[in-house]
């Protein structure tokens, strides 16, 4: 794609993303594994999480990963590694797992800190099978090497075309 084509957007309704929400609902606990805590994912995943969180009744926190601000991101995610660590099950959710980079990140920084991996889980809206990360629920599955469209979830279309855009541009690799 050229770095001055309009990029394809896909918009995503919020009937669907409510039944996207059903559809996460439904698939966690059925293993048996059932999270103390939904933590939404700033800011993508706020969201979602929140949404998560009434469905099932299970309490939400919330981390900033996008905004780098050490106090409500590095620092809350060190809390959450020590209560893992503690035996607290955290279900950690998303809108999309695209490169991976993101949900990448967060289990090294989880990691680093002695959380207990078997007491994390990850759930995104959309799952990118050809991800470098692995998610444990998703509602759908798309093939980026075959989906080039950019997804604008029901709280991004708030943002005008304009900014989805030079969003969508700044990951090229994700649309060429």
């Amino acid at each position: 794609m050229a770095a001055s084509a309009q990029p394809a957007f896909h918009y995503i309704g919020y009937d669907d993303f409510v039944r996207d929400i059903e559809a996460l609902a439904g698939k966690v606990g059925w293993d048996g594994w059932v999270p103390d805590y939904v933590v939404g994912i700033g800011r993508g995943g706020h969201v979602p999480g929140a949404f998560m969180s009434h469905r099932t009744g299970i309490a939400m926190l919330s981390i900033d990963h996008s905004s780098k601000v050490v106090e409500f991101a590095d620092d809350l995610l060190i809390k959450l590694a020590a209560k893992s660590a503690r035996g607290t099950r955290i279900l950690m959710i998303d809108d999309i797992n695209d490169s991976g980079a993101t949900i990448q990140q967060l289990r090294d920084m989880f990691a680093s800190h002695g959380a207990d991996p078997s007491h994390i889980r990850f759930a995104v809206l959309i799952n990118n099978s050809r991800s470098q990360a692995k998610v444990d629920y998703w509602a759908r599955t798309i093939n980026r090497d075959l989906d080039k469209e950019w997804f604008v979830f029901p709280w991004e279309a708030m943002a005008g075309t304009q900014i989805l855009a030079e969003a969508a541009l700044a990951v090229p690799e994700r649309l060429a």
